[in-house]
């Protein structure tokens, strides 16, 4: 599923949400060929968020099997920097199940639950050195919930998903003919092999936002390198 993971992770950068309640749901196209579906929903009230996704993927000219993938989020946002509470992740793919469960207090993660466990390899990582990390769905809420505009991308985070350290940024806007684009980069930093890492270890991307017509900007495509290829979602 490792791989597979990457590229959700990656692509879960299209994420909506917005103060109030907002629901999306997303195309996944992978090589031009439709690769499954994305659907979010988020609430945001006083200063606290909480978040819940699906990406469940079809069997992609035999790339992979169905895959699907259920991640939940809560926290606390100030501006635009998050504080994660809690993380949860189910996997299936195929007959293999997978659980995390993650806790935050006072910026430090704790792994609840990981379910199958693994044999320790020796680039794994502790979770009590992650402190100031986001699980990631954490970081896409904060990343590209709607905004006002201006406001779109210029965030770093460092998120931890139980095993490993991946670092999100966005960077500068630029006028589009729809909006704005940011380019943004995915990048493997820690908890991977050597292997992993010799075989990719960014993955570049590009968000279109374009002005809702409550006046805010809101994220409505994503484009991602991904190990399979190029995978594009969009925003039905």
């Amino acid at each position: 599923m490792g791989r597979l993971r990457i590229m959700v992770l990656t692509l879960l950068l299209a994420a909506p949400a917005s103060a109030g309640t907002d629901e999306a749901v997303f195309d996944l196209m992978l090589r031009g060929m439709r690769a499954g579906t994305l659907s979010f929903s988020a609430e945001e009230q006083d200063g606290r968020y909480a978040v819940n996704g699906r990406l469940e993927s079809g069997g992609l000219v035999g790339m992979f099997k169905t895959t699907r993938y259920d991640v939940a989020a809560r926290g606390s946002i100030q501006g635009r920097t998050p504080a994660a509470a809690t993380y949860s992740e189910r996997a299936a793919r195929g007959d293999d199940r997978r659980e995390t469960i993650l806790t935050w207090t006072n910026g430090v993660p704790a792994v609840e639950r990981s379910v199958p466990q693994r044999k320790r390899r020796s680039y794994d990582i502790e979770a009590q050195e992650q402190r100031g990390t986001v699980d990631p769905l954490s970081a896409l809420y904060a990343a590209l919930r709607d905004t006002a505009p201006g406001e779109e991308c210029r965030l770093s985070l460092d998120i931890f998903d139980g095993r490993r350290l991946t670092r999100v940024a966005l960077g500068e806007p630029t006028p589009s003919e729809t909006g704005v684009t940011c380019k943004g980069e995915f990048r493997r930093v820690a908890g991977y092999s050597k292997e992993d890492l010799a075989e990719k270890s960014r993955f570049p991307f590009v968000v279109s936002f374009a002005p809702t017509d409550e006046g805010r900007m809101r994220a409505v495509r994503v484009t991602a390198d991904t190990i399979y290829g190029q995978a594009t979602l969009r925003r039905r």
